[in-house]
């Protein structure tokens, strides 16, 4: 059963109508025409939808050296502290954590490709977190994203949809290195890529069908089916937490004030921008909450949301983000904090599942992640293939994220190639100033600190 706190079970077990008043002041539930058991309600229906990150995270991030169990202690503890911010800082049903394509970058990208530890990852994510509030508080951030063309922001989304759907069927198996064709098909018949095959029908189709938490049941499905099948082990379900001192405060920020550490700070910087301000006006326009003009709550979820990674990074993980999985809350009625405020609830209680996390295999969370890229790769259809100097740069920086096994190169072959196509087209002036800067932060990256 999932322990919830007295005052949020009050509404289902009693007529207190002093802790009712008292949720309603503070969310101003009334506002909004919503009620204490409709917020939380929305909040279990979120936390259904994104509470698969709490295996595919650790999952992720033990691919950089880190300690797993604590990993899983700092996903959970740094999702409930963001969504607690947003719950009072802008009052908003939006949850948060660990976001996916920020956690492959971190892993696979900073540490894998690049060579950097965990500690100098964590370090970066610190910086950018402090980057992004230094951002929202000056408005440059309004000033960068209204300067990146809409192309680009399809594709960095979708290029990180191709780049995890490579992560996740490279975990199933599915593709293996060839010395002849760098990669190729691997065993079909080995069980990690029958399970992962069936656990990507699995939430595929309840997906289809709608069914709440279809991910997530998909990861579970795969896990219980290993075990049956004796090809993987059951270490339990309930446990105290694990302890978190191998990740927490482990950020080596002096590692990262380097000048070649300018191309992973300025990728992480533009990735989380993006990405929480895409997901934050989409959910908000959902709930009829406004995001421009006065009385919009916008800067301050994105306040929430910047001091977020800042505190995710001191606890010891990647950087976390607002969830477009908020949607599935706000469609079942979710309008303010309360509903944030149960999701944070929710992902606290899940710290006591630690032994189920850990009989997670890889090839269980791969058909999550096969299944995210799928959703991400819809990008795609917002990007003019009929304009060639928006469409070449897109196509590039999508490719160019599998392909060189970074998500931060492909950002900057997509900023520059845009930059340097419109200005031999003769259309220089359709580039906003922020894309002639980043594009020549990424040109003085390359020419003067290469990897």
């Amino acid at each position: 059963m999932i322990w919830l706190p007295g005052f949020l079970l009050a509404p289902f077990l009693t007529t207190d109508f002093r802790q009712i008043s008292m949720l309603d002041k503070l969310f101003k539930l009334s506002e909004h025409a919503t009620s204490v058991r409709t917020e939380i309600m929305a909040g279990i229906t979120t936390f259904l939808t994104m509470s698969y990150i709490v295996f595919v995270n650790p999952e992720i991030l033990s691919n950089a050296g880190m300690d797993r169990n604590a990993v899983f202690v700092a996903t959970c503890l740094a999702a409930a502290l963001g969504t607690l911010i947003m719950a009072f800082a802008a009052n908003w049903p939006v949850g948060m954590a660990p976001g996916m394509g920020l956690n492959a970058f971190f892993a696979f990208t900073v540490v894998g490709a690049m060579g950097y530890s965990w500690q100098q990852a964590l370090g970066a994510v610190f910086v950018s977190g402090v980057i992004f509030i230094l951002l929202t508080v000056t408005g440059v951030r309004t000033w960068l994203i209204t300067g990146i063309p809409r192309s680009l922001r399809s594709a960095i989304a979708a290029g990180i949809g191709l780049f995890l759907g490579l992560i996740a069927l490279i975990s199933a198996g599915i593709v293996v290195g060839n010395p002849a064709t760098t990669i190729g098909l691997g065993d079909l018949h080995s069980h990690q890529a029958l399970l992962a095959i069936l656990g990507f029908f699995v939430i595929a189709a309840l997906d289809g069908l709608r069914v709440r938490g279809a991910i997530l049941i998909g990861i579970l499905f795969v896990t219980v089916a290993s075990m049956v099948l004796g090809v993987n082990d059951f270490a339990g379900v309930f446990s105290a937490p694990p302890s978190i001192l191998p990740t927490f405060m482990q950020l080596d920020i002096a590692g990262v004030l380097q000048a070649g550490f300018i191309h992973v700070i300025l990728g992480l910087v533009l990735m989380e921008v993006f990405n929480a301000t895409g997901t934050l006006i989409g959910v908000a326009k959902r709930a009829n909450l406004p995001v421009e003009g006065p009385g919009n709550r916008l800067g301050r979820a994105l306040f929430a949301d910047s001091v977020a990674i800042v505190g995710g990074s001191a606890l010891g993980t990647s950087s976390v983000t607002a969830y477009v999985e908020s949607a599935a809350g706000v469609q079942a009625g979710g309008r303010t904090g309360l509903t944030a405020l149960t999701v944070a609830v929710l992902f606290l209680a899940a710290l006591f599942i630690s032994p189920l996390a850990a009989s997670v295999p890889a090839y269980a969370t791969a058909p999550a992640l096969l299944y995210v890229a799928g959703l991400m790769m819809r990008e795609f259809i917002d990007i003019d293939w009929e304009d060639v100097t928006e469409a070449t740069p897109a196509a590039l920086t999508a490719l160019a994220m599998p392909l060189t096994y970074s998500i931060a190169h492909g950002i900057a072959f997509g900023f520059i190639s845009y930059a340097v196509l419109k200005l031999l087209t003769g259309r220089a002036r359709q580039v906003h100033p922020a894309m002639w800067v980043v594009a020549a932060l990424f040109v003085v990256k390359y020419a003067f600190f290469p990897e």
